[in-house]
């Protein structure tokens, strides 16, 4: 698709969820598709939407994505959406099965990533199998990323 002179291509926003890594232990990452609605899309554009509180559920054999707050579009019009409302998650049936087993198995939960677009401009969700982290976990882990930080410093200068 050839592009218009005198538009430069916009920057397509990433949300993250950076506590997220904190948090838990990431033991696997998928990347699906997110079934969104037409204000939904455009708020993303916007790089309005919060993962912070999200998590991925099995309902009727598929994956949805709940919590995940997507602020409504600021300039709607008579579109609006539910900023809360739980969004299905596009997956094949073999990796869904996948999943399923481990998180029922090894009580193991789906917490989402990162939401981004590609460049074809689909919105995708990257969802990870964690493992919860306990407090002397989460002061380990933040202990060596210090570390790291001041190897990095001083090898640096």
């Amino acid at each position: 698709m050839a592009q218009r002179k005198g538009k430069a291509p916009e920057a397509q926003p990433e949300i993250g969820n950076p506590r997220a890594r904190y948090k838990f232990e990431i033991l696997e990452t998928l990347e699906c598709g997110i079934a969104l609605e037409g204000p939904e899309v455009k708020s993303l554009r916007e790089g309005q939407a919060s993962l912070e509180e999200g998590y991925a559920r099995f309902r009727k054999g598929e994956l949805w994505l709940y919590g995940v707050h997507i602020a409504e579009y600021s300039r709607k019009g008579y579109a609006t959406h539910e900023p809360l409302r739980p969004r299905k998650l596009l997956v094949r049936r073999r990796e869904i099965e996948h999943l399923k087993k481990l998180v029922e198995r090894k009580g193991l939960t789906l917490v989402p990533l990162r939401l981004y677009f590609t460049e074809r401009h689909l919105a995708k969700v990257e969802i990870a199998l964690a493992k919860g982290r306990k407090v002397a976990d989460k002061r380990q882990a933040a202990k060596e990323k210090d570390a790291k930080r001041e190897m990095r410093r001083a090898g640096g200068r």
